[in-house]
């Protein structure tokens, strides 16, 4: 099949625009190809993220991954975890994990794969590399909603709340 199509914008151009702070990772650099680890044909395993200079304002954090390469007319949704502590400032590598414990009033959203853990790249054979876009979302609040909401809704309410954004994009390519 032949999956030549347009490439998508940044997802987050599409959104009122916010202030950035700093997103960092030892596992993955912002552009470059991930390693298989991350993917569903290695561990299927988060990466480190480490951020700073989110405002003092921030009640809790975000964290999501999204790849808006997917042949869908919506993306594909990888990973969410909403409510994290304002006082965090970074999540070890396989953090997404479903075994990883997460802190009181954390919540874990569903993914596109249907599961609330991380669920690694995997984008189609043959088809060019697609970008996983990391992200931590800097909140206005503690959001009210339930484990095991759907990504697109729980990032439909953290737009309302989100304060500012840094992201960092790896690529990866079957």
């Amino acid at each position: 099949m032949d999956l030549t199509r347009p490439i998508p914008p940044d997802p987050y151009s599409l959104l009122p625009e916010v202030p950035s702070f700093s997103l960092t990772s030892r596992d993955i650099q912002d552009g470059e190809l991930m390693d298989i680890r991350h993917s569903v044909e290695g561990a299927g395993i988060s990466p480190h993220l480490a951020w700073s200079g989110a405002p003092e304002e921030t009640k809790s954090f975000a964290i999501s991954c999204f790849d808006p390469d997917a042949p869908t007319p919506s993306g594909y949704w990888h990973w969410t975890i909403l409510n994290l502590s304002s006082r965090l400032r970074s999540v070890a590598r396989d953090y997404g994990n479903i075994d990883f414990p997460l802190p009181k009033k954390a919540v874990r959203a569903r993914n596109d794969a249907g599961t609330v853990a991380y669920y690694g790249a995997a984008p189609p054979p043959g088809d060019r590399p697609h970008r996983y876009v990391f992200a931590v979302h800097a909140l206005d609040t503690v959001l009210d909603l339930e484990e095991g909401i759907p990504c697109t809704p729980a990032a439909f309410n953290c737009v309302f709340h989100t304060i500012a954004r840094a992201t960092i994009t790896g690529l990866y390519a079957r």
